[in-house]
């Protein structure tokens, strides 16, 4: 019953436009419906994702992993910048679940905002798509969210959730990483989706100080060069890993360098790796300038040109490596590991 006395009330009054969530449902459609792969028995629309692991696994182990995209999204809002923050996203899971030696199979998207913009939203997952889709994994279901109230206007939130497998046998421990081994350092596509608190304190700085930015950096105009996202290293490392004995990886995120590699090094060995052996590009150096910090907070904050390091035997090294560069990876030489003795997991000298 309605009171006489009160004008009724839509969900639309209150600040919810099912016809909008509608509209974007739509926009979404043919965008997931290209990413589709084998195992996906149902995806958008239905109240649950159904998906069966590939046949041709005979031990699966389901690996997964969820991420967000990190105040890279308040640059996102400032430069009015939204159709590669969705790759980022799909980037920060789908890197990490690879460290293990898996195939990310299928993605899930949570997209929060106060008020809901199609034209944004679509923008947004567009971006999550393609790196879906570059990433040979499904976009099989998510969640938009209108909340009134919650978030400012043009302001929006995201996650990420990836799942893939790995046979059992062929997990990716690091266990086997032992003195003599070759770091690899597969070349990053710029700041990725880490660090960008500080990213955004020094563009504050060289305003406050009245500089001016740079207008390019790498050959990139500014703001693109900063939006840059994250490397999709799924494809081509799962071709190295099918010809060649991995025997660990590490997807450097927060923490950098300093802090990522040591997650897969056995106790008592050490990365050592040697200062210069892969270029600074125009961007990091900017940072470090602006930043006006060392070596080692650059390697502990940012993946500092290297977003992703491989470990092989050094009999191994030179093959991993041409296969990657064929590929089309940038791949340097960037250390040995060690006995690790009393100093740190990770040395740069």
């Amino acid at each position: 019953m309605t009171s006489s006395n009160a004008t009724p009330l839509s969900y639309k009054d209150a600040g919810v436009d099912i016809d909008a969530g509608d509209a974007l449902v739509e926009r979404i459609k043919p965008l997931a419906k290209k990413t589709m792969r084998e195992g996906v028995l149902a995806g958008i629309g239905g109240f649950g994702a159904l998906f069966e692991v590939p046949k041709r696994y005979k031990e699966p182990v389901l690996v997964s992993g969820t991420d967000g995209v990190g105040t890279k999204l308040r640059l996102a809002f400032e430069w009015n910048m939204h159709d590669t923050v969705g790759i980022d996203l799909v980037a920060m899971s789908v890197n990490d679940v690879l460290v293990q030696g898996a195939e990310p199979l299928f993605f899930l998207d949570y997209f929060a905002c106060g008020k809901l913009d199609v034209d944004t939203a679509a923008a947004v997952v567009g971006g999550i798509a393609k790196g879906c889709e570059l990433s040979g994994c499904a976009l099989i279901g998510g969640e938009t969210a209108e909340m009134p109230g919650m978030y400012p206007p043009g302001e929006y939130d995201l996650a990420g959730f990836a799942v893939g497998a790995v046979e059992k046998s062929k997990i990716l421990t690091g266990r086997d990483v032992a003195p003599g081994d070759v770091v690899l350092g597969l070349a990053s596509s710029g700041v990725h989706s880490n660090g960008f608190s500080l990213v955004r304190k020094c563009i504050e700085r060289t305003g406050a100080s009245n500089t001016v930015l740079p207008a390019t950096l790498d050959g990139k105009p500014f703001k693109q060069a900063l939006m840059e996202p994250t490397r999709l290293y799924v494809k081509n490392v799962l071709a190295a890993l099918a010809v060649h004995p991995i025997k660990a990886l590490a997807h450097i995120t927060g923490g950098g360098l300093l802090e990522n590699i040591p997650r897969v090094l056995p106790e008592g060995t050490a990365a050592h790796l040697v200062a210069g052996s892969w270029p600074q590009t125009e961007l990091f150096a900017w940072l470090q300038k602006t930043a006006g910090i060392d070596d080692f907070e650059m390697n502990r904050t940012f993946n500092n040109g290297i977003g992703m390091v491989v470990v092989v035997d050094a009999s191994n090294a030179a093959a991993v490596s041409a296969t990657l560069q064929a590929a089309g990876e940038t791949v340097y030489t960037i250390g040995k590991i060690a006995e690790r003795g009393d100093g740190a997991a990770v040395v740069v000298s």
